[in-house]
């Protein structure tokens, strides 16, 4: 299809564009929608797919012969107009209400409405500083990662003093479960109020062994643009308040429970897991923290809700795809981890909230630093996801006009790559801020199964 495109910003972020469409390629379009019309319907008199034209005409009209061949030629024109303008767009271009039908042996023009991304700025385009964690294995890790392995060993004891429950406890608990809080039911649940659900944890503080008592609360949320009242309540009887144990480390231990000798060669063996995995992770968390950073200088005071829909549809999409690839349905996801669909959502647009920015910011970057992606650099991706034919490909995209978006990744990643090589980085001792018990925060299967016992 042969296309010409004119565009000049219009408003907002808003790109005007004049979109004509060669005759030929108009003619071509009305006489195959004549054609699939004539194969489509049975008229009688004729076999099928023999209709001449002012039967089709008299019978369909030939408006509506005309409207079918418009959204033919719209159809295949738009995503080469979408790679003629090098745009992506942040929702589906507008041709107006009514936009004019083609017509035989005349070019097509039509007038088309396209909303980008807004072109925002940055109140500082100098590389961020971050702190990082370093290469090396500290003291703090290794003590962190020892106290992960030591917490499946660990047995929980009921505490013998008659107290009421405090907000740090562990509890024996029976649940029964009345509304939303399925999660939670059973007997003898081991529930870590540290970690629990904050309105729980209220309800259970303050009971003592024995006791028996209602919780409930309500929380608002909003769904469709409408507020609505989601209700819990449960049943909880407080059976123990338990304390966990943690095995003494020795070298009799080590060699019985992790087939080492002796604890310091454990702890050079945990040393050594640590910084292979410092090696993969690392340079992914340096251009985390450096997006992260970046996006707190862009100046726009609000994302459009478009720009953000539609980061919020890619994340979504893109995780429905992982899950699928798992063999895992979104239902059993949510269950497994006791999270309702609207607390997930929730947490999914904060997400995309957070990403659309940083993303406005890196294009900001991009553009100050004066990036391109070159016809080179788009074939290298190409070869680099492992496609079987680049060339054919290349072509597939470019006649989806999805070339503009490997185009805007591949000027994305380079200004990352300019913030890495850029960055000013502080090393600092992360694990040592936390306090070494933290790691052992929930029971393991293991450990509740021999709590319970």
């Amino acid at each position: 299809m042969k296309i010409t495109v004119t565009a000049e910003k219009g408003q907002d972020n808003e790109l005007a564009a004049k979109l004509t469409v060669d005759k030929k390629d108009v003619d071509a379009a009305v006489k195959k929608t004549y054609k699939d019309i004539a194969y489509q319907y049975n008229f009688q008199g004729f076999r099928r797919g023999r209709a001449p034209r002012p039967v089709i005409d008299s019978i369909i009209g030939r408006r509506a012969v005309y409207a079918e061949a418009t959204n033919s030629v719209l159809t295949q024109a738009e995503p080469l107009m979408l790679e003629e303008l090098d745009v992506v767009p942040v929702k589906q271009p507008d041709y107006g209400e009514n936009p004019a039908l083609v017509v035989e042996h005349q070019d097509y023009v039509v007038d088309v409405k396209i909303e980008l991304r807004p072109e925002a700025e940055l109140d500082s385009y100098d590389a961020p500083a971050i702190t990082m964690p370093s290469e090396e294995a500290t003291e703090a890790e290794i003590d962190a990662q020892i106290q992960e392995l030591l917490s499946y060993r660990t047995s929980y004891e009921d505490v013998e003093e008659d107290r009421p429950v405090e907000a740090t406890d562990f509890v024996l608990i029976d649940f029964a479960n009345k509304s939303n809080l399925l999660q939670y039911e059973g007997t003898d649940r081991m529930v870590n109020l540290s970690t629990a659900d904050e309105n729980l944890r209220d309800g259970i503080v303050g009971m003592k062994k024995g006791e028996t008592k209602d919780v409930s609360w309500t929380t608002e949320h909003e769904h469709d643009g409408e507020k609505h009242t989601l209700e819990f309540a449960g049943t909880v009887t407080l059976k123990a308040i338990r304390k966990p144990v943690t095995p003494e480390l020795t070298d009799e231990s080590v060699k019985t429970d992790f087939g080492f000798d002796t604890v310091q060669e454990l702890r050079d063996a945990v040393k050594e897991e640590i910084e292979e995995d410092k090696k993969r992770t690392l340079p992914e968390l340096k251009e985390d923290r450096l997006v992260e950073e970046v996006g707190k200088h862009l100046t726009l005071e609000e994302v459009p809700a478009d720009y953000t829909e539609q980061v919020f549809n890619e994340i979504a999409n893109q995780f429905l795809q992982q899950l699928q690839n798992q063999g895992m349905t979104l239902d059993l996801y949510l269950r497994a981890r006791g999270i309702s669909g609207d607390a997930f959502v929730k947490d999914l647009r904060e997400q995309a909230g957070e990403r659309a920015r940083q993303s406005l910011a890196l294009d900001a970057l991009a553009k100050k630093l004066g990036f391109e992606a070159s016809e080179e650099e788009v074939r290298a991706e190409f070869v680099k996801a492992g496609v079987e034919d680049v060339d054919k490909s290349i072509e597939q995209f470019r006649s989806e006009g999805r070339l503009p978006g490997i185009r805007e990744s591949i000027k994305r990643t380079k200004a990352v790559d300019w913030l890495v090589e850029n960055a000013t980085v502080t090393i600092e001792d992360e694990s040592a801020e936390e306090p070494a018990e933290a790691a052992a925060e929930e029971p393991t299967a293991e450990a509740e199964e021999n709590a319970a016992e």
